[in-house]
């Protein structure tokens, strides 16, 4: 079994920014649906995002919302492995519901909280170019793979100190929109973004980490590397839900983004500061 066991220090000590021609520190905050669903949480969360001192992203799910909204309208929705097969007609409610009332209604309680900010699509500014999902054994429809992040487009409007808010949503620059996972935007804006910044990646949920007990919020694991995480894979003590979590925190830990984090989102500064959640390290 991988050590797993150390002191959180050791990820503080090795996650130290580094190089040179970086501008700063820049925190990259993803929220998943359930925290948006709960107006209380999510003002909270922002309250607290708010607060937060330097540059910051945020990269927003999609809830339940567009769920209930397609379905009121008799749209049948189809989940495979939690993700949604996105047709036209679901394509249009998520745009409807992302884009439109959860990013604005975010912009607003930020607003409300003297943090400017800006809400944008993957199209706005050309940010996040992707390609419809080649899959041989499942078509999910008009869902996205990102090829490519506009870093310059971002930097620009972080310089301004306007803090960016990114709905789950990018194009393919042939005129089509394409449902994108959040958990993925996130870490690949992080991958590209750390040629400039000292960047940390924190992913909030309603859990407080990634759990050896998922019915025991206090079996919270205090770090993992890459070979423990493959322990707990193949004991099946890590759920499929967070696995695509997991993957794409790894992905940006091999590119080089070396604060990461996952946790509770009441509890974004102990995570920011490293003293809560579960820490993402090198092996």
């Amino acid at each position: 079994m991988s050590d797993h066991s150390n002191n959180i220090e050791d990820f503080e000590l090795n996650s130290s920014p580094t190089g040179g021609g970086r501008e700063g520190a820049l925190f990259i905050i993803k929220i998943g649906g359930n925290i948006i669903d709960d107006d209380d949480k999510l003002s909270s969360f922002l309250k607290d995002f708010a607060q937060i001192d330097g540059k910051k992203i945020l990269v927003h799910g999609g809830g339940k919302l567009a769920t209930s909204i397609a379905e009121a309208m008799g749209i049948q929705q189809q989940l495979i492995d939690g993700r949604r097969i996105t047709d036209a007609e679901t394509l249009k409610v998520i745009t409807m519901v992302y884009a439109g009332y959860i990013n604005k209604n975010i912009i607003a309680k930020l607003q409300a909280q003297n943090c400017n900010a800006l809400g944008l699509t993957g199209a706005d500014g050309n940010v996040i170019r992707a390609h419809k999902r080649i899959n041989s054994a499942i078509d999910y429809g008009f869902a996205g793979d990102i090829d490519k992040v506009n870093t310059e487009f971002i930097n620009q409007i972080l310089q301004q100190n306007i803090s960016l808010v990114i709905a789950p949503l990018t194009h393919d620059k042939k005129g089509q929109l394409l449902n994108t996972n959040a958990d993925t935007i996130a870490s690949e804006i992080a991958k590209v973004m750390i040629e400039k910044y000292a960047v940390s990646l924190i992913y909030c949920f309603e859990k407080n980490g990634v759990l050896m007990n998922a019915a025991d919020d206090e079996s919270c694991i205090e770090k993992i590397n890459h070979s423990y995480y493959e322990e707990l894979k193949e004991k099946n003590i890590i759920s499929a839900g967070m696995i695509p979590k997991l993957d794409n925190a790894f992905a940006a830990l091999q590119s080089g983004v070396k604060n990461i984090v996952i946790g509770n989102s009441e509890n974004l500064q102990q995570l920011i500061n490293h003293q809560s959640g579960t820490a993402i390290v090198n092996d």
